[in-house]
């Protein structure tokens, strides 16, 4: 029998009131996921893997996307146009490990003008308006080391070369000046006879330090600046037979230095956790798209207890940087 329709309007209303007709109330929209793109220096050297590594199992733990994208060598007009890739496409936040600090303001101030947060990590552009810096070691402790596990090897005497990488590179350049003050002022026997650079690429480094060797014959010390220089100066030093003649250290990822660790081509590798930078970075990130300033003293991870921050220049420092020899190498699978 068919209900007047009066009471079959007033039954309809009743029950949208009371929900009571089998029908779901509707569902909260799906929160967007946070997207961070990671642009580094180079794409596809262990290094910046291994940072890579660690931004990948801080995502997953944060419940982030995480994009990692960067130029196939040390280009920094290559490195500016991937940014601005992902700016048109609306990522939330860009970490960038810049190339060129002032080449990469430009592209810094059209992302915040997208909304887009922007964070340097591993190299600063302290100019350029970016929000924040994750920084893996003070440049005053990563020069002191490089400079005393080398001298440890000459005895702080003879004349040593630096070969480095991007000559525009903001943190090898910091490192380098800590090691021509601190040399002159604390081993008044040894002299920086020169400083290269051959960009991002291991076979340059190696036939650059070729090249200094037969240039400085008295020369008795190597640094490489960087995860691709340190062991091209190792692998030159094996290949010209001069293995504790030429004493070598540098800042080298631990499985690319190990071969040369072993022989004694390399004395020393100054780092620091890598994976652990890439989760920093990460966290930071985060913190960056969900509109919080880090503390003083951050509790990132049990990895990462006590991480500091200083508001005054706005940048967050992993810690002090690790040494890597013959005896712990082992330990690390990057």
């Amino acid at each position: 029998m068919r209900l007047p329709r009066r009471l079959a309007v007033i039954a309809a209303v009743a029950c949208l009131v009371l929900s009571g007709c089998g029908a779901e109330p509707p569902a909260e929209p799906p929160a967007k996921s946070i997207e961070i793109a990671f642009v580094p220096k180079v794409q596809s050297i262990a290094y910046f893997d291994a940072m890579n590594g660690g931004g990948l199992r801080a995502a997953d733990v944060l419940g982030v996307r995480w994009t990692y994208r960067g130029p196939l060598t040390a280009d920094a007009a290559e490195q500016a146009a991937i940014v601005r890739e992902f700016v048109a496409r609306g990522v939330n936040v860009i970490v960038v490990a810049p190339n060129d600090p002032e080449s990469i303001a430009p592209v810094v101030a059209e992302a915040k003008a997208k909304g887009i947060r922007v964070l340097t990590t591993d190299t600063d552009a302290p100019n350029s308006g970016r929000e924040l810096f994750v920084n893996q070691a003070s440049a005053e402790s990563i020069g002191r080391a490089l400079t005393d596990e080398l001298m440890r090897k000459t005895g702080g005497t003879g004349q040593y070369a630096i070969v480095s990488c991007g000559p525009t590179a903001a943190n090898l350049n910091a490192w380098i000046a800590v090691q021509k003050a601190y040399t002159a002022q604390n081993y008044a026997g040894a002299q920086i006879v020169d400083i290269v650079h051959v960009g991002e690429d291991q076979n340059a480094a190696a036939a650059k330090a070729k090249e200094l060797m037969a240039a400085h014959p008295e020369l008795n010390g190597l640094v490489g600046e960087c995860t691709t220089s340190a062991p091209g100066v190792a692998k030159a030093v094996r290949e010209a037979g001069r293995i504790g003649q030429v004493f070598t250290v540098g800042v080298g990822t631990p499985q690319t230095m190990k071969e040369y660790l072993r022989d004694g081509s390399a004395s020393a590798s100054v780092l620091w956790d890598v994976e652990n930078l890439g989760y920093l970075t990460a966290w930071a990130a985060k913190q960056a798209a969900d509109g919080k300033v880090p503390e003083p003293l951050n509790n990132v991870s049990p990895e990462l207890p006590a991480v500091r921050y200083n508001g005054a220049d706005k940048t967050l420092v992993l810690g002090d940087p690790l040494l890597i020899t013959n005896d712990n190498v082992d330990q690390f699978d990057y």
